[in-house]
């Protein structure tokens, strides 16, 4: 017997929108059955009017940069001037404050229907690089915030080892660094997956681990066969370095070194030659888009076209959280694609909703969520299909409606393993996601 039903008034499936969905819900939490052709709520079952989409997976956040969101708006600058602002922050976080900032952080990604955050964690140590008593005391902080917000987390462990090439971190950094990678290995190792929480690992960026111990993290994350995240040619500087570091991209530098394959994502992938997208295609390396934080910080519009036409899956995610909104996110990536190309119609909009929730949490290593079907992860979220921004299409154009119209604030429930976290637009954990972002946001900003 299902545990639970839900009434999906319009239901995208992968292809198509179908009106009148009963969704039922087993007890370990997946969907036990779909029947479609249902024109009204069965008998105890919970309408979720709208349209009801799989849970979106935000396959790349470093939670305590949403404090910085607005600050640093203020006159103008570089990627670069900016990372000063977010050192600033990352100096005052604490094991505890950073619990109640992801914890509202991840709240607010409920509300905007992510069901899944894979967080690229790189802020390990007390400040000066002295490891807490529990030197994952950062990490489990993270865990906790992601469950007591409802949803799921794949913490992306990061080795974060050197300022530059040949360079000893800085004073910001030392808290970033276990010094080498045999120690992160070490570390990573005493963290333990959870129901709603899976381990994986993240090279900060060839910048940051030497080129030696690449294949350390990469050997890690093959033994537990975890997802492999890394930042890749975010900037034109970084290409520059390496090419002077070691004579060749940071692409080329990965594939030497074992990094790339098909649990590997680069993360931006934006300044790429041509041999760099043929590396990672033909491993099956995924690569996950940033388009706000890209475009927030000038970093320029990646290949993602090209990538994927060349193998690699194409995951979403909101990075610094300039804002958080993952429809914004698939929007902009073929928003981007037309301003590069001055042409339209890059991708569907099935396939940009297919990299924001499916892809999205494969990347993530969930390959059993992110589909309405029988078996798959009872995570999924309705968006209203009758605010100002959504009222007036054909309820069978919805997947138009979500990417090219729709925003966070038209999220109107989410659902995790079968739970409903969010309900007609209030979470019901952190009934007042504002004034948590504000208290924990004013805690950390001094």
């Amino acid at each position: 017997m299902p545990l639970k039903t839900y009434w999906l008034e319009h239901a995208w499936l992968g292809n198509h929108v179908e009106p009148g969905v009963a969704l039922e819900v087993s007890e370990d939490g997946r969907i036990a059955g779909l029947a479609s052709g249902v024109h009204a709520p069965p008998r105890g079952a919970e309408a979720l009017r709208g349209l009801t989409l799989p849970g979106l997976a935000n396959a790349h956040s470093h939670a305590f940069h949403r404090a910085l969101r607005s600050l640093v708006q203020v006159g103008s600058g570089t990627f670069w001037t900016w990372r000063e602002f977010m050192y600033q922050v990352a100096q005052k976080l604490t094991p505890d404050t950073y619990f109640a900032l992801a914890r509202a952080v991840y709240a607010e990604m409920a509300l905007a229907g992510i069901t899944n955050v894979g967080e690229f964690h790189y802020l390990h140590h007390a400040p000066g690089g002295t490891p807490y008593a529990d030197p994952n005391a950062m990490g489990e902080a993270l865990i906790e915030a992601a469950a007591a917000a409802g949803i799921r987390i794949t913490l992306l462990d990061t080795a974060y080892l050197s300022a530059g090439f040949g360079q000893e971190p800085n004073a910001h950094q030392r808290r970033f660094s276990d010094g080498t990678a045999d120690a992160w290995a070490e570390r990573v190792s005493a963290l333990r997956p959870r129901e709603h929480a899976l381990i994986g690992a993240a090279v900060h960026s060839v910048r940051a681990v030497p080129a030696d111990q690449l294949a350390t993290v990469a050997r890690w994350a093959d033994e537990q066969r975890a997802p492999l995240h890394v930042h890749l040619s975010e900037q034109t500087a970084e290409n520059e370095a390496c090419q002077a570091a070691h004579g060749c991209t940071p692409t080329e530098l990965l594939a030497e070194h074992g990094v790339l394959g098909t649990r590997t994502t680069g993360v931006h992938n934006t300044h790429l030659t041509d041999l760099d997208i043929g590396l990672l295609g033909g491993t099956g390396t995924g690569t996950c888009m940033c388009p706000t934080t890209e475009r927030d910080l000038a970093d320029g519009i990646g290949p993602a076209r090209r990538l994927q036409q060349a193998g690699s899956p194409l995951s979403l995610g909101s990075d610094s959280h300039a804002v958080i909104d993952l429809l914004e996110e698939a929007r902009a990536m073929e928003l981007n694609e037309r301003l590069s190309s001055r042409t339209r119609g890059h991708w569907t909009a099935n396939a940009l909703l297919t990299a924001a929730t499916a892809d999205g949490h494969a990347a993530l290593g969930l390959p059993d969520a992110g589909r309405l079907e029988r078996g798959a992860l009872a995570d999924f979220t309705t968006i209203a299909l009758d605010s100002v921004r959504t009222a007036g299409p054909l309820p069978r154009l919805g997947a138009e409606t979500a990417v090219f119209a729709a925003s966070a604030a038209d999220v109107r429930h989410t659902v995790v393993g079968g739970r409903h976290l969010v309900r007609d637009g209030v979470h019901t954990l952190v009934p007042d996601v504002p004034a948590a972002l504000a208290e924990s946001i004013a805690a950390v900003r001094g």
